[in-house]
């Protein structure tokens, strides 16, 4: 395809990328997959309540795993990669305009949709982006230190709501186990009926009757219309719910944090190794000892369901935090210090890829696990599914590469640029390359 001479904005070309932002986004695309297997392989409450999702001996091992290890650390990473990018595209004399910044928001808010909806995945994390993103804009040239002092307040405020929620659900679930003693419900006040029925309502999309179990595997296995219609309920909850109350505000914390990392060269990798590797120390130090905290008292508990719903831990964006900043200085550390090697332009490539990679572990899932194909929802104990990420790791990683290397962009990512800009760039690499 022939390139012109145009006018206006365009797309960052290879020479203006930023290795260490591609790399770490492609860790981070990587390892949510870690997460999103089990919305996708297992019953819709193991998510949130794991209990639901252990089958097999060696489960409870490996959800106490990858909550210590991955929960929450993962999505934060890729929020902070995508507030630096926001600033990447916004700033200087070569600043987008807010109208090119909002029609790649809408751009991206209209595949997240596609994702949630027709590739059924009720956990997309795209239509969060899109809508926290489109506040960055009026951001864009707020300093560092506002936008991290914005980011903490935000996470104190998360926190307290997660403290309320605590207190509430403990409240309801209380009111719940009295009433239940009581064969005349007269003598209970409205109050405490009215917080007994909340409990109950609560716990039943997260602790599934068996009949409700059965439905939903019946459903999810059928036909790709069955699995459609299953499906849209849970992202219409998703959206109302769980969106608006904790993960928009989740998303805008660490995208505002990753501007403020961004402006200060850090994401970049211009610290000294010293920097990275006390990042990396300090950040796991906290993650691993604040997480480790929140699985033993699971353990502790048997995993009562409150002691392992992630909205009801005070702790829960303390350990998230230091876990997403030790892996992000631990990334930059192994970087700087050309550890990594081979495995880094492989990351990187995984990392220019990140939308079509993001959208290729959707459509796989798609095949393996809903009735559209293999209709394995449900057929796998929760350590099974790990297998099935490292061979998705693994394609990713050969086939990324491979694409860059007779390609400039992925398909969606070029997609995407063509409908954001209103004009398609050259996708093949030129002759002389």
């Amino acid at each position: 395809m022939a390139t012109q001479m145009i006018d206006g904005p365009i797309p960052v070309g290879d020479a203006q990328r930023i290795e260490s932002l591609d790399v770490l986004r492609g860790f981070a695309l990587l390892g949510i997959l870690l997460l999103n297997i089990v919305g996708f392989g297992l019953i819709s409450s193991a998510y949130s309540n794991p209990l639901a999702g252990f089958t097999h001996p060696f489960d409870p091992l490996v959800w106490a795993s990858i909550d210590l290890l991955a929960e929450g650390a993962m999505r934060g990473l890729f929020s902070l990669l995508f507030g630096a990018g926001v600033v990447l595209f916004t700033p200087g004399a070569g600043a987008k305009s807010a109208g090119l910044h909002y029609r790649r928001q809408t751009w991206l808010l209209v595949i997240g949709l596609v994702d949630a909806y027709i590739l059924l995945w009720s956990g997309d994390i795209l239509i969060n982006y899109a809508l926290a993103g489109a506040l960055l804009y009026w951001v864009r040239d707020v300093s560092a230190a506002r936008l991290c002092a914005s980011a903490a307040l935000l996470v104190v405020l998360m926190s307290t709501l997660h403290g309320f929620t605590q207190v509430g659900l403990r409240v309801s679930q209380q009111a719940y186990d009295e009433v239940a003693l009581i064969e005349d419900r007269s003598t209970v006040s409205a109050q405490r009926l009215e917080a007994a029925a909340g409990w109950e309502d609560f716990v039943a999309d997260f602790v599934l009757s068996e009949q409700a179990q059965n439905d939903e595997l019946a459903a999810r296995r059928g036909g790709y219309a069955s699995a459609f219609a299953w499906n849209v309920g849970k992202v219409n909850e998703t959206l109302a719910f769980a969106l608006p109350f904790f993960l928009f505000w989740d998303a805008l914390a660490m995208m505002l944090l990753g501007m403020a990392l961004y402006k200060t060269g850090i994401l970049q990798g211009d610290r000294s190794l010293a920097f990275y590797r006390n990042m990396a120390l300090a950040g796991l130090l906290i993650g691993l000892m604040v997480n480790g905290y929140e699985v033993g008292q699971a353990y502790a508990a048997e995993f009562e369901f409150l002691s392992v719903f992630a909205q009801a831990q005070v702790t829960y964006h303390i350990g998230r935090i230091g876990m997403t900043l030790g892996y992000l200085g631990l990334i930059l550390y192994l970087l700087k210090t050309g550890v990594l090697m081979t495995l880094r332009r492989r990351l990187a490539a995984v990392g220019r890829l990140a939308l079509t990679n993001y959208l290729l572990q959707s459509i796989v899932c798609l095949f393996l696990f809903t009735g559209a194909g293999f209709g394995w929802v449900g057929e796998l104990h929760r350590w099974a599914l790990y297998p099935i990420v490292m061979v998705v790791w693994l394609m990713q990683l050969i086939v990324s590469p491979w694409w860059l290397a007779r390609f400039r962009f992925g398909p969606l990512e070029w997609i995407w640029r063509g409908l954001t800009y209103g004009r398609w760039p050259a996708l093949r690499h030129s002759a002389g390359r």
